[in-house]
């Protein structure tokens, strides 16, 4: 397997097709429209899986998302190769390729998804925050952090000490 720079437009279709076939995205109401716009998004960048000629997932980075670290916006694997290791090489691709620039991954898997969340906890993963009813409703958006230290290394927090009146 190979893992590559999304190349051209029958693989962009393909990635697009995929992912609208597929939890979450049926889940969330994702057409094929939807799904080309967010794998061929100019602000991102798509990378494939590929096994010879088959598409065997990909994932969407952004580099300047949230808080303005790296982002993964979207990981998507062919329903038959889940569980195979794709996902996993797909995320240590663009974890190498963040980090290189930013000291923090950031991601958001949906509640409604544990498959996912349990992955990304293997990898390192830590929740960070929950954003309730925030896609839709009765589901929560849980973001999670890779990080490899503070953003500023230079400083250490030490507490102010307690003033003379505050007893």
């Amino acid at each position: 397997m190979i893992i590559e720079a999304l190349q051209n437009d029958d693989d962009a279709r393909g990635c697009a097709a995929m992912m609208c076939a597929t939890d979450p995205w049926l889940i969330l109401g994702r057409g094929f429209d939807a799904c080309l716009a967010a794998v061929t998004d100019r602000s991102c960048e798509t990378y494939v899986a590929r096994d010879g000629d088959a598409v065997r997932g990909f994932i969407v980075i952004q580099m300047r998302g949230a808080f303005g670290n790296g982002y993964i916006r979207s990981v998507c694997v062919a329903a038959d190769a889940r569980g195979s290791g794709v996902g996993s090489a797909l995320v240590a691709f663009v974890e190498e390729r963040i980090l290189r620039e930013c000291k923090n991954v950031f991601l958001c898997v949906s509640s409604f998804n544990p498959r996912a969340r349990a992955l990304y906890e293997r990898l390192g993963y830590e929740k960070a925050g929950e954003l309730k009813d925030y896609v839709i409703g009765g589901a929560s958006e849980i973001i999670m952090r890779k990080t490899t230290g503070p953003l500023i290394t230079s400083h250490v927090y030490q507490p102010y000490p307690a003033r003379p009146d505050e007893g």
